[in-house]
């Protein structure tokens, strides 16, 4: 699901599993944009890094579901 933008705070759910993953950061690098998730209850090893996929739509991060309402941001 594409969203406007990727911010920090925002749930994202893991198609996969169903988990609920927290973005934590949101960087560039050279041409690619990256957020790094955080598993919602998880240790300091549950975390990941993911590039953010541009389209038509928006962005959005492969694997991973938005959970928000759009409009509360």
């Amino acid at each position: 699901m594409a969203v406007s933008s990727i911010l920090l705070g925002q749930l994202w759910q893991m198609q996969s599993t169903g988990e609920n993953w927290l973005v934590t950061k949101v960087y560039s690098e050279a041409f690619s944009s990256y957020a790094v998730l955080r598993k919602v209850g998880g240790g300091d090893a549950d975390v990941r890094r993911v590039k953010v996929e541009k389209s038509a739509d928006g962005v959005g991060l492969s694997g991973f579901v938005f959970t928000q309402d759009a409009d509360a941001f």
